[in-house]
């Protein structure tokens, strides 16, 4: 299933859970960038889009892999519950109006989804009433 919010949605979403979680975020940007589908120049694109880093943060295997061979040490995040907190699933909950998709979610993102009628705009994408 599509992903129906643009980056400056999902952008207010993570900034308002990590709002919610008390995250100082004076430490923290939020930046998109858009995938170039090219791994070799990857890292540099990235680096293009946000100020100076010092660390690749990822799970990802091939995210871990070009951070490393672009000289950069990598912090692995400790896993979570991908069964629970997977998108497309929670996305999938919402087109069968379960309103248990809000359990999956911060509050503060329950909330932002609903005032620009998330649900709606996922059920016009798929083609679903």
């Amino acid at each position: 299933m599509v992903n129906p919010f643009t980056a400056g949605e999902r952008m207010v979403m993570i900034k308002e859970a990590l709002k919610e979680a008390e995250i100082d975020l004076s430490r923290i940007y939020i930046v998109p960038v858009p995938d170039v589908l090219m791994n070799a120049v990857w890292v540099n694109y990235v680096k293009i889009f946000t100020p100076e880093f010092h660390f690749g943060i990822s799970r990802n295997p091939l995210v871990i892999r070009l951070f490393r061979d672009a000289g950069y040490e990598v912090l692995i995040p400790p896993a979570f519950n991908r069964e629970t907190y997977s998108s497309t699933k929670i996305r999938m909950l919402m087109l069968a109006s379960d309103p248990s998709w809000k359990e999956r979610v911060p509050k503060a993102v329950a909330r932002y989804i609903e005032e620009i009628k998330g649900v709606e705009r996922i059920r016009e994408v798929s083609g679903v009433d």
